[in-house]
């Protein structure tokens, strides 16, 4: 994991940090809360960006943003056994310590640089799970015994469904994270829709004395949302992952043209993904990609529940994830992805934002 990388940041007078930067790297959680306490005292301000690393353009959006409203960033470095599964991508996911601790630095040489930033990248938390999990790690199971937080109805839904410890798991995390650095705003990117939903819920139900910041979601080009897990992907598969965007694309194109009804909506979203099924199914084994839609949500932008009709004052979201399965008859040489090219599954959504009577 990336809090076991030590070796690449230096040591100055006791203080890790990442090299030819002024960016500090706290192992624990009684370091961060020595460095938070007298920014508390001097009324600067600090935001934080939660990762699990493998730091895209999505990431540095967010930090770009934090550091124009914050005296301080920290950006925490953790990848949290608690919201994956027992059988999923734990063991695979990309660790990229060294790629990311470089991202930080020529980042914050450039925020140094643009007059516009009230502040910069201050410090990276990366803990172990030991800091984490001071009583042990309670384990993935749904049924484990442990301190968690849970979110419901929000947290049940969609993603909770599929993946019933998921936000279990991202819900206890977060609530740590923000226990420990005392954010007075903490920065999520759209993408993860249901995710901010679940964050704000708990903010607001626990009275956390922090602002959720929600950034755009970045994409590729071709509409594909950034997106640590796409490395899996490899050139054949990546070519077809627009699906999912395009189906969403489809479906927001339904909604502006005076669609209202889920059936509508929808429809065009699921008429297009079983279009490009079929289109690859069709294709030799040694050229085709399969793939399987998990979900294509219309639902409330503040609930997550299902909607069968669309309130123009209020809008909604139109959410989806997609499995895409390991490539078929792998050809010589082929690029199939980070770790082998494994199942990798995809989310996208857009927001169909509330339209004027």
């Amino acid at each position: 994991m990336a809090s076991s990388c030590r070796s690449s940041s230096s040591s100055s007078g006791g203080i890790e940090k990442i090299p030819s930067t002024s960016i500090r790297v706290l192992r624990s959680v009684e370091s961060v809360r020595r460095w938070r306490k007298p920014h508390l005292i001097d009324r600067r301000t600090v935001g934080l960006v939660p990762t699990m690393g493998a730091l895209h353009e999505g990431h540095i959006s967010l930090i770009r943003a934090a550091a124009r409203e914050n005296h301080h960033v920290v950006v925490s470095v953790y990848v949290n056994p608690a919201q994956f599964g027992i059988a999923e991508d734990l063991a695979s996911y990309p660790v990229t310590w060294e790629a990311d601790t470089a991202a930080l630095a020529r980042l914050d040489r450039e925020l140094a640089d643009d007059g516009d930033n009230l502040g910069r990248i201050s410090a990276v938390f990366a803990p172990s799970t030991a800091d984490m999990y001071p009583a042990g790690f309670p384990g993935q199971e749904i049924n484990s015994k442990g301190s968690f937080v849970t979110i419901t109805p929000v947290g049940d839904v969609l993603e909770g469904a599929s993946r019933p410890t998921f936000f279990r798991g991202v819900a206890t995390v977060c609530m740590k994270l923000f226990n420990i650095v005392q954010p007075e705003k903490v920065y999520f990117g759209q993408k993860d829709v249901q995710q901010t939903v679940v964050i704000r819920t708990m903010v607001r139900d626990f009275m956390l004395p922090t602002e959720v910041v929600v950034g755009p979601t970045m994409r590729a080009p071709d509409g594909l949302a950034l997106s640590s897990r796409n490395v899996y992907l490899g050139e054949r598969r990546r070519a077809v992952a627009t699906v999912l965007n395009r189906a969403l694309k489809a479906a927001e194109a339904a909604f502006v043209s005076g669609a209202r009804d889920r059936e509508t909506v929808l429809g065009a979203a699921t008429q297009l993904a079983s279009d490009v099924l079929n289109e690859q199914m069709a294709l030799a084994p040694g050229k085709r990609v399969k793939f399987e839609i998990d979900y294509i949500s219309l639902s409330d932008p503040n609930t997550m529940e299902e909607l069968s009709l669309i309130d123009p004052a209020r809008g909604g979201i139109l959410s989806g994830a997609i499995r895409m399965r390991p490539v078929e008859a792998p050809q010589e040489g082929e690029d199939l992805g980070h770790s082998g090219g494994p199942a990798v599954r995809l989310i996208d959504n857009i927001i169909l934002e509330p339209v004027a009577a």
